[in-house]
């Protein structure tokens, strides 16, 4: 059977609810926009909590929005730059899958078609309300009798278009928990990367706080090795709010603590120190998921560096003090996880890489020793890899290759490449 992907458009595949977004445009010399503003996004609420029927939602909104064909096309081009970062990156997923992922929303096929279509998806997968206009182009209602514009309107389109396949149901809201609660969909996982409405996230299968989360769970390709959402990153002690922002924006699980706590020892993957803080050697050795720790400082006498050459953890620091470093750090250290550049590392080569583009990266961090990149290359030849690009560095004791390789190839050589005697940690990014 297929699988069919059932994604909803505002706060899921876009940051924003588009009808928010149109009133905002629509009402921006109007006196009483922010009263306006705060009734139509309280009739967003309400029905994406279940409280009021979807109907009823949509019916107060648009008779609240003043808006015509001119702002709709302001609407579009403005939603094209809010879409939501997990989907935008993994663009190549619907092309692989455009007859079986679907937009299905409550929103309207006006500006819904030209913000999803530039990502493969099909327009006869595009269902959604539409508005109607007078003629001299204001919006002065929907059609009524489109089943979306109606409570559980999603279920009724479903029963309609009687799928055969699994279907697999991706929203924010009610409506979309309304598919599994009608037994039509397979599993429902609440998206989180924009909002988190506990009402729905309490019934979900699962909560998904990227499309990166979903497609991992379901082994489907992606864009990203590993959701970043997953990979916990502390930030302890004195550490500006910018650096967290920076941070959580892109992706990573954020906790911010005053000391490094034993409990997140065995799971942490970043960590962010301010200046006053140190980390044991006990602890620093038992910490295995660690891959990069930025420090607001000098590190040394904070953080052993032997310790970490042994367990191939890239250290970021800023012995200068510099004002920009509470930025600087961090996005160095999200630079490292997301594309593998070590450029400015304190302790390892120092590589600033190309993006990688349509391939798997392979980041392989061994003790640099005699013979061991014969032993790498060994392995790609034994399995007839097609390498697009290599890059090596060395410094002390740490070695760093990374290997660009086309995306068909036999797992086994993961397996074979850790196996590897004197390596010290491997990863895989994929693009």
């Amino acid at each position: 059977m297929k699988n069919y992907y059932i994604i909803d458009f505002d706060s899921t595949f876009t940051q924003v609810e588009a009808l928010d977004e149109l009133a905002r445009i629509s009402l921006e010399n109007n006196p009483n926009r922010e009263a306006i503003y705060e009734e139509i996004e309280r009739f967003t609420n309400l029905a994406m909590e279940g409280k009021i029927s979807f109907r009823e939602s949509l019916a107060g909104r648009v008779k609240l929005l003043e808006a015509n064909r001119d702002h709709l096309a302001k609407l579009i081009v403005h939603l094209k730059k809010k879409v939501s970062k997990s989907f935008s990156r993994n663009k190549e997923f619907f092309k692989d899958n455009s007859d079986t992922a679907w937009i299905v929303s409550g929103g309207f096929k006006e500006f819904i078609t030209p913000v999803v279509m530039p990502y493969h998806i099909k327009k006869e997968n595009i269902y959604a309300n539409t508005f109607k206009f007078d003629e001299e182009g204001n919006i002065v209602g929907y059609d009524e009798h489109n089943p979306l514009s109606d409570e559980g309107g999603k279920v009724k389109l479903l029963k309609q278009l009687e799928i055969q396949g699994r279907i697999f149901g991706i929203g924010d809201g009610y409506s979309d928990f309304q598919l599994k609660e009608s037994g039509l969909i397979e599993k429902f996982y609440a998206f989180t990367e924009n909002i988190a409405r506990q009402s729905v996230t309490d019934k979900a299968d699962h909560i998904a706080p990227s499309f990166d989360e979903f497609l991992y769970v379901n082994d489907l390709p992606r864009a990203i090795s590993y959701p970043k959402n997953r990979i916990l990153c502390l930030i302890v002690g004195d550490v500006p709010e910018i650096a967290a922002h920076i941070l959580k924006r892109d992706g990573f699980s954020i906790r911010v603590k005053e000391t490094f706590e034993e409990k997140y020892t065995k799971d942490v993957g970043m960590i962010l120190l301010g200046s006053d803080i140190s980390i044991s050697d006990d602890q620093l050795a038992r910490a295995d998921k660690l891959k990069t720790i930025g420090f607001l400082g000098d590190v040394k006498g904070h953080v052993s560096k032997t310790i970490c050459n042994e367990k191939g953890i890239v250290v970021f620091d800023d012995k200068k003090l510099k004002k920009r470093n509470s930025e600087f750090i961090p996005r160095r250290m999200a630079d490292f996880i997301n594309n593998g550049d070590t450029d400015q590392s304190r302790n390892f080569p120092n590589m600033l890489l190309p993006k990688l583009t349509r391939a798997h990266r392979l980041l392989h961090i061994h003790k640099n020793v005699p013979g061991i990149m014969a032993q790498i290359n060994n392995v790609y030849a034994e399995n007839n890899i097609n390498i697009f690009s290599q890059f090596l560095m060395t410094r002390g004791d740490i070695g760093y290759a990374v290997t660009d390789i086309d995306a068909a190839y036999d797992k086994k050589i993961l397996k074979q490449l850790k196996q590897i005697e004197n390596t010290i940690k491997f990863r895989i990014l994929y693009k």
